[in-house]
């Protein structure tokens, strides 16, 4: 059973740092995809950093360009979401899923999609 459990969320102050993580059973990074997604109370989710095997890329939303960074332990299946320079704006519910095939340099996919429950991000002023 694919399963993934973000953590790392919390409160921040705005310019302050958190590393997001992904522990992911079930499967390997070899076999999906990972991307991170988050959704901001009354908005539509976006793809905030999606890593496609394809090429090896990874997409970052222009957003968080410069600021957040993904990285990944293949030894313990976790990947993590560095995230620097944290804005009030970036206050969300972050998910990260496991993608079968990410299309590169963009964050939309195909195939069946698995999702974890999220961490919540809030960025204090």
């Amino acid at each position: 059973e694919v399963q993934l459990v973000e953590s790392g969320g919390g409160l921040v102050q705005a310019g302050g740092s958190l590393r997001l993580s992904c522990a992911a059973s079930g499967f390997t990074f070899d076999d999906y995809d990972i991307g991170w997604f988050r959704q901001a109370p009354g908005k539509e989710r976006e793809g905030v950093a999606c890593t496609s095997s394809s090429d090896g890329s990874t997409y970052y939303a222009d957003s968080v360009k410069g600021r957040f960074i993904v990285s990944s332990d293949n030894a313990k299946n976790t990947e993590y979401l560095q995230m620097n320079s944290l804005k009030p704006e970036d206050t969300a519910v972050y998910y990260c899923a496991a993608l079968p095939a990410v299309v590169a340099g963009t964050c939309n996919y195909y195939g069946m999609d698995y999702w974890g429950k999220g961490t919540l991000v809030t960025v204090s002023s």
